[in-house]
């Protein structure tokens, strides 16, 4: 008798130390590389007193939803002000992406994970990742003079000794805090999307009701962002401005992809421009916000000045309903109609609040001499951007229940077909 030699199952990767540092690294050099392209191209190089390395951080460390402060200083006569509220939502989504990856590798060909031994994981790479975002948060500071040029302001300041300096320090806590946060999110999500990445036993019978919907979500993400970046090329090759469009395409490119496809479900924002703000987005954008009041950025507004936008609706509803439709097809049989509808609902309304949270935008600078109001010549300036945030989940629910519906149908004939050939 002969025996047939067996193939040994491929061992689990261990996921020890050195796979969490490398995990850490990846994620860490990725973003680090994509903020320092983009500032480059948005001139950051020519900063004074070597202030481009800790920009860089200052960057990466709000990518992550760390806090940084502005700061300013005018001598006696004179007071600066400055805030900042904005994320570099290129630097985010790459950095997720990354990290996310190099958490689930260590994890593949398993089924089964405790919660434990997933619990353990995620801690190594926790203690690494805050050990390297403090580092970068204590590099996040630097202070420089600014050129207010020739002419009164200019002489002005030079006779009250009001040269304006401004800086950055990167609140080293709270940095800390949002960054583990960030973290939590980032390998939550990872888990959740990962069709193939193990869970505690307890919870294998609830990922059919999560998975298709939490992957029909990064699907949907990443096509809005394609999209995204292939406009934005073809902007660049026919319109010019080569370093402002790549500086959006690697800082703010999901800021500005995510606004539309809020916009597309009817949403609501409200924002002004004042200043010398030099804004690399579609002419409508910028033509409705810089006005002296107040604006409210829908569709109504922007099809008002230029009737092509739309189009915003229909890409929001085809890649609806393929994401819909896929969703559906990878879900088990017995998931009702109704349900898929139901579970895409809370997806996209639950896509659409972070969409609104982290596209929120909030500039402001100004200097003040003898206490006389914010001063002109490119010294002051106001930019904000701010959702109606309820009437915008509000929204992604019933679109989520329309095309969840929608998209489940042809599912169904789908799986029918394919039972028939299977007999």
């Amino acid at each position: 008798m002969v025996s047939h030699p067996t193939v040994p199952a491929r061992p689990a990767a261990r996921h020890g130390w050195a796979p969490a540092l490398a995990a850490v690294l990846t994620g860490l050099a990725v973003m680090v590389l994509v903020a320092t392209l983009g500032l480059l191209a948005a001139g950051a190089a020519a900063l004074p007193d070597g202030a481009f390395p800790r920009v860089v951080a200052a960057t990466v460390v709000t990518a992550v939803g760390g806090s940084v402060d502005i700061t300013g200083d005018a001598g006696v006569f004179a007071e600066t002000r400055a805030d900042l509220t904005a994320l570099p939502l290129s630097v985010t989504l790459v950095g997720a992406l990354v990290l996310g990856a190099g958490f689930l590798r260590p994890l593949r060909y398993r089924a089964v994970a405790s919660a434990r031994e997933l619990a353990g994981w995620a801690a190594r790479i926790a203690v690494l990742w805050l050990a390297a975002l403090t580092g970068l948060a204590f590099a996040a500071r630097q202070s420089f003079a600014l050129d207010v040029g020739s002419g009164t302001l200019g002489d002005l300041t030079g006779l009250l000794d009001a040269t304006p300096r401004v800086g950055f320090t990167a609140d080293v806590p709270l940095t800390v805090l949002f960054g583990l946060l960030w973290l939590v999110g980032t390998l939550l999500a990872a888990l959740l999307v990962a069709r193939g990445a193990p869970l505690p036993g307890r919870l294998l019978r609830r990922q059919e009701a999560v998975r298709p919907a939490a992957h029909a979500m990064l699907e949907l993400i990443l096509a809005y962002v394609v999209i995204g970046v292939v406009a934005t090329l073809i902007a660049a090759a026919t319109h010019g401005h080569v370093a402002a469009m790549f500086a959006l395409l690697l800082l703010g490119l999901p800021n500005l992809v995510w606004l539309a496809v809020t916009i597309g479900l009817g949403a609501t924002w409200h924002g002004r421009v004042e200043g010398p703000f030099g804004l690399p987005v579609p002419h409508v954008l910028d033509a409705v916000l810089r006005t002296p009041d107040v604006s409210a950025l829908n569709l109504r507004s922007l099809t008002a000045y230029d009737g092509r936008m739309w189009w915003l609706v229909v890409v929001d509803a085809v890649l609806l309903l393929v994401v819909a439709f896929r969703m559906a097809v990878r879900s088990p049989a017995r998931v009702r109609l109704w349900q898929h509808a139901l579970h895409l609902a809370v997806a996209l309304a639950l896509n659409v609040l972070m969409m609104c949270l982290t596209g929120r935008v909030s500039v402001h600078f100004g200097m003040s001499l003898l206490g006389i109001g914010d001063l002109g010549g490119g010294l002051s300036g106001e930019l904000f951007l701010d959702p109606r945030l309820w009437q915008a989940v509000g929204l992604g629910a019933l679109w989520g229940l329309a095309t969840g519906f929608l998209g489940g149908l042809p599912a169904r004939w789908v799986r029918r077909r394919r039972a028939v050939h299977a007999r």
